[in-house]
């Protein structure tokens, strides 16, 4: 009995110590507990770090990231009513500044209508539980229900929804926040810091914005960055990526962005139950990312975009030619250095700001950008494939005398209408009902003769002239370091077996075929960076090096990264293909005879470029191209390169429905101009020394 008293003592002392211990928590010291709680909800938030910068070969500043404030929302405990005035608030400070919150919600409130096709509009419509039918007003009162939206303001519904969409879109937790808005203007980070108390869970935070300096020049090189989607999220968050992230979407920007991104840093935080920050911890810095050196001349680009753009325009209208093609609505020019085969300028019209994308593109700018007929999103130089037409020619004389079948003096009589295969004729005699009469190789070139060209095709065959054409880096990715390359098409045999593989249709390689081919025309069909690589090949008298557009890429510490590395990240990136480099043993009697034709279409009476280059005080080789279409006017081409004793670059252009390969001349000429001088403007250039003296700046 005694040990039944003493264990009852026991355990009505211990209760009342817990009494008291209770009494003291929630009473006695209950506010002073609660406040410490709300003090030390300690989370970590990432600091965004800025991508690197990228730069021209000169280091001119093309792309960098600059500071801005984002709105960022934490999970509270706040009912839905509160959290639909929070936002509501939210959206009034940043309407009143003239900003902007996400808008991703599939009806577009302006117009009053759904940003999906119909048949998407349909399948949305039923995920939601409704029918087909379902009307707009149908859609929002959905939504009004679904997030018990009690405000009544149809204004204000409109506002309401695309937030909480956001929110549920992306999700959030008192840890991991979702972004609301980027890039605001002070004055709206200032109210909203001023009414911090209203608007629980709601933080404004400085991140870097990128930035591209050079407005639309250089777009479809450098590329753009954009939110990262939910695919792109799925298989980059193992990597340390966030929802909210922005990512690289095209260009140098997607290719480069292992390097580009930055290490995100840490802060550690304390911060209240209605998740405002109320102290700082520590903060691990974070670290700028990787910068690129691009081998690009900015004011080259600058230039050939400016060029490309003002002849597209000419011939569109019949400017300074005798005639118009109204077809005439895009196109491309690629420069390349001769002796490194390094891209200098890479220009493709029309073209886009990549400002645009930074923040998610808009349904307007969407509808302007990706549904435009013109395509301006669409990189032509190293995308567009289109037949070379007689550019092509130098090619097949090479590979003419190469394989012996004709030699460097030896003539070809023209006589209008060629007597094998589908009886093709030359261009002189389609128009004049005229002929070349006895032409060698240098004059075949000068005059286009398509007759030549038939007759050296049929002597040597398909097989040596596709096999010549791969040599040169034709219908293969030249490997540029960009992401969307095409591969373009060699007319072979092989091709011809791929496309009855394909459909079962069966098809058998005839003479017609291979005199078209000769000509640059039949299956051929070559992006402008694959045939800027192969006037560069012959400029370079045959010795084929690796093209690329990457200079250098260096740390924030100044640091070049090795090749090794970039290599072995970006060839996968970009599927690069197998190339042939060294010396492709062109003999130099084939090379001279080639390089005389096409010097006499720029620098001799009826060369076909004659009236275009015969004031230009350099010497220059090239070779115009009037090549069909599968649809409208001719597609038109020059290429070239310079000077002719020394070349230093390949410059090649391309209009799409251009008419005549003479009317892209012109355009050559100028971006030559620019190149050598001779445009009369102060050139501005500044060799930088060291990459990393500059980049440590």
């Amino acid at each position: 009995m005694r040990r039944y008293d003493v264990l009852m003592l026991f355990m009505c002392i211990v209760g009342a110590i817990y009494i008291y211990r209770l009494f003291d928590l929630q009473v006695v010291n209950g506010a002073s507990y609660r406040e410490q709680s709300e003090k030390r909800l300690v989370r970590e938030i990432k600091t965004v770090a800025p991508r690197g910068n990228i730069y021209d070969r000169y280091g001119k500043l093309m792309v960098t990231s600059v500071n801005s404030y984002n709105v960022q929302l934490y999970y509270t405990k706040a009912g839905k009513e509160v959290l639909n005035d929070i936002l509501l608030k939210l959206a009034n400070i940043l309407e009143e500044n003239g900003d902007s919150f996400y808008n991703n919600f599939p009806i577009d409130f302006e117009e009053m209508k759904i940003k999906k096709s119909d048949e998407g509009a349909k399948s949305w419509k039923k995920s939601l539980g409704l029918s087909e039918d379902a009307t707009i007003d149908d859609v929002i009162n959905f939504y009004v229900k679904k997030y018990d939206i009690s405000q009544t303001s149809i204004d204000d519904i409109k506002k309401i929804i695309p937030l909480r969409y956001e929110i549920s879109s992306k999700g959030y937790s008192s840890y991991k926040p979702v972004t609301l808005a980027k890039n605001i203007s002070e004055e709206s980070m200032l109210m909203i810091e001023e009414q911090s108390n209203n608007l629980y869970g709601v933080n404004v935070v400085s991140q870097p914005i990128r930035k591209y300096l050079t407005g639309n020049v250089a777009s479809h090189i450098l590329g753009y960055v954009g939110p990262i989607s939910s695919t792109e999220y799925a298989v980059k968050k193992e990597s340390g990526y966030t929802q909210n992230d922005t990512i690289g979407k095209t260009g140098i920007e997607a290719t480069f962005e292992d390097f580009l991104r930055g290490t995100n840093g840490v802060k550690r935080i304390e911060m209240n139950s209605n998740g405002h920050i109320t102290d700082e911890i520590e903060t691990t810095d974070s670290v700028m990312g990787n910068s690129v050196v691009l081998t690009i001349d900015m004011d080259l680009q600058a230039k050939a975009e400016e060029v490309l753009e003002k002849y597209v325009n000419r011939i569109q209208n019949g400017i300074g030619y005798r005639e118009a093609f109204k077809d005439a609505r895009a196109g491309s020019i690629v420069v390349l250095n001769t002796k490194t085969s390094e891209v200098l300028a890479l220009a493709s019209y029309p073209t886009y700001n990549p400002d645009e994308f930074t923040d998610g593109i808009s349904n307007t700018e969407y509808e302007k950008y990706f549904r435009n007929n013109d395509k301006p999103m669409y990189n032509r130089a190293i995308q567009g494939a289109y037949s070379p037409g007689s550019t092509y020619k130098p090619l097949t004389a090479v590979a003419a005398i190469e394989s012996g079948v004709i030699g460097v003096k030896e003539t070809v009589v023209d006589k209008g209408q060629y007597d094998k295969g589908h009886k093709p004729v030359c261009w002189i005699w389609s128009d004049y009902r005229g002929t070349h009469g006895p032409v060698d190789v240098a004059t075949a070139l000068k005059v286009s003769c398509n007759y030549y060209f038939y007759e050296v095709g049929y002597r040597m065959g398909i097989d040596t002239l596709s096999k010549y054409t791969k040599l040169f880096g034709l219908g293969r990715k030249t490997g540029i370091e960009v992401i969307g390359e095409s591969a373009g098409v060699v007319a072979s045999r092989e091709y011809l077996n791929k496309l009855t593989e394909k459909d079962g249709k069966k098809r058998t390689w005839m003479i017609a075929d291979t005199l078209s081919a000769a000509i640059g025309q039949s299956y051929n069909s070559f992006t402008p960076i694959q045939m800027a690589y192969y006037i560069a090949t012959l400029a370079n008298r045959g010795i084929k090096n690796e093209l690329t557009v990457i200079k250098d890429v260096v740390s924030s510490e100044g640091v070049s990264v090795s090749g090794e590395l970039i290599d072995s990240v970006i060839d996968a990136k970009i599927n690069k293909e197998e190339q042939e480099y060294g010396d492709l043993n062109i003999s130099p009697d084939t090379l001279n005879a080639v390089f005389e034709g096409m010097k006499s279409v720029t620098g001799e009476r009826g060369g076909t470029a004659y009236s275009t280059f015969s004031s230009f005080p350099i010497e220059v080789a090239g070779k115009t191209g009037t090549a069909t279409a599968s649809s409208g006017s001719a597609n038109a081409w020059f290429v070239g390169f310079a000077p002719y004793d020394d070349p230093e670059i390949a410059v090649v252009c391309v209009i799409e429905h251009g008419g005549h390969g003479g009317y892209t001349a012109p355009a050559v000429k100028e971006v030559m101009e620019e190149y050598f001088g001779y445009n009369n403007e102060v050139d501005e250039k500044i060799k930088v020394q060291s990459y990393n003296e500059l980049l440590v700046q």
